[in-house]
């Protein structure tokens, strides 16, 4: 009897030890957010490779996005090789044309950068922005994400020497907390923007760009995830702070309309975006998803037409997009994939002579180096991610995101959550996974021969499973 308390006095005390080096330790939030328990899901992940030969689900299986891809961004945010043995597990749908004769170390060179905006003429803004990276972070909002999240981006986005967008929420201090580069969205609440009646304010539109920080502006029609609806922040979420930043009462429900009440067409779209950039001095950009390809002949068409309402950039998202919370029939159904969306936007601008003019953002599950150098040779100047960023900050796809309740802290409404992220931690990881993107696709436009993935073109990348996935190449 003795012996058996003995033993269970050690077991207790072994439990609390271990208890107190989670709740301490800061680099795994679930550890910190649920103690001891929490070992199940390293235990499950570390030796479920090898148990998944008997009987688990293969790794490319699981949606929206499988474990081989996940796991990638964990091992590029952690530092950690991502080296492969016995060939892959991949079937992929596209095949980079490497060269016979491949790039040697010394005749490599660094992505150079690209302008966005123009100094003189028609559509001019005082300040143009050279983009360095081309990955960067996409527009997720404070109030969808958790602060700790938010602030954990900005400083890993200036530790990794990338931009990052605001979301429609508005510009919040922890946007700013990093020094990183940032573009206030404007979505169609004009969150942030806005007066007392919801409409664009050019007081407050003045006082965002007086940030030195705030690089561009971006007018958001449409982000993939819903598509033909504007923003949902249930009212668990909406606390002082985030009503504040908005410009809404606190507790309510926060739905922006399904589109800008005072743009209904191209010309209006023109007039918003010269308005913006008149009042700021900043480039403009436009985020949409793609749905009826005869608008991008109409809307290229102004702009050579009417160039002061020329955007500077356009973010193309793909309808397979899906950090904010959505109707399943609009982010399952609405809106063309990136696959098929990237190549039409590319070829209209190419068509109406605005190569030079307007600079095209791709995002859309964009989050492994191959997806990203297949969007540069579909004539993307940068791409943008929000999910793979999420993961480089620990989500697990738990699929919580709406609810508050995120297990990890990301998306999590209540303190003892969001407690777990650390960000400082957590600035660590992003910025090692948007260097691991950068390194890896330069291997790729290496092994194609070239110095630098800005000469990626179309016809170094091909398809060898047309109708899979709907990636398309004019190598094909």
């Amino acid at each position: 009897m003795a012996t058996v308390i003995l033993v269970a006095l050690v077991l207790l005390l072994l439990v609390g030890m271990l208890y107190l080096h989670d709740v301490r330790q800061t680099q795994h939030t679930i550890l910190r957010n649920y103690p001891v328990v929490g070992h199940v899901r390293y235990f499950a992940e570390t030796w479920g490779e090898y148990m998944r030969q008997y009987q688990y689900l293969p790794d490319w299986v699981e949606r929206p996005f499988n474990r081989l891809e996940r796991a990638w961004v964990y091992r590029s945010a952690k530092g950690v090789s991502n080296l492969v043995s016995f060939g892959s597990e991949v079937m992929p749908v596209f095949a980079f044309r490497n060269a016979p004769f491949p790039v040697l170390d010394e005749e490599k060179s660094g992505f150079p950068g690209k302008t966005i905006g123009i100094a003189h003429g028609p559509g001019a803004c005082e300040r143009p922005f050279v983009g360095k990276s081309f990955f960067n972070i996409s527009g997720m909002s404070y109030g969808a994400l958790s602060h700790a999240a938010v602030s954990a981006l900005s400083r890993g986005a200036k530790i990794g020497g990338i931009w990052m967008a605001t979301g429609e929420g508005g510009l919040a201090p922890y946007h700013l907390e990093g020094g990183c580069d940032v573009i206030m969205q404007i979505g169609t609440a004009k969150y942030g923007v806005r007066d007392e009646h919801g409409n664009l304010s050019e007081a407050k539109l003045r006082e965002v760009a007086a940030h030195e920080n705030v690089r561009m502006f971006e007018v958001k029609l449409a982000q993939g995830a819903k598509p033909g609806k504007g923003g949902i922040l249930p009212g668990a979420k909406v606390t002082a702070e985030i009503a504040a930043i908005r410009g809404i009462p606190a507790g309510k429900d926060s739905i922006s309309p399904n589109r800008h009440t005072d743009i209904a067409n191209v010309r209006e779209l023109g007039a918003f975006v010269a308005r913006v950039r008149r009042v700021t001095g900043r480039p403009v950009g436009v985020k949409f998803v793609v749905g009826q390809p005869g608008f991008l002949d109409t809307w290229f068409a102004d702009c050579v037409a009417n160039p002061e309402g020329c955007p500077d950039y356009v973010q193309v998202d793909g309808g397979e997009g899906g950090t904010g919370a959505a109707p399943a029939p609009l982010a399952d159904y609405v809106g063309l994939p990136i696959t098929q969306a990237l190549p039409l936007v590319a070829e209209a601008r190419a068509r109406h002579g605005l190569n030079e003019r307007i600079r095209i953002v791709a995002s859309g599950k964009l989050v492994t180096p191959d997806k990203v150098a297949w969007a540069l040779c579909m004539g993307a100047d940068f791409v943008s991610s929000a999910r793979g960023f999420m993961f480089s900050l620990g989500c697990i796809q738990a699929m919580k995101c709406g609810s508050g309740k995120c297990p990890t802290g990301v998306t999590a409404a209540d303190p003892k959550l969001i407690r777990g992220l650390d960000p400082l931690d957590k600035a660590v990881r992003v910025a090692r996974y948007a260097e691991r993107i950068r390194e890896e696709v330069e291997i790729i436009a290496h092994a194609c021969g070239l110095r630098h993935p800005g000469e990626f073109r179309p016809e170094h990348v091909t398809a060898i499973e047309r109708g899979v996935s709907g990636f398309r190449s004019a190598g094909a």
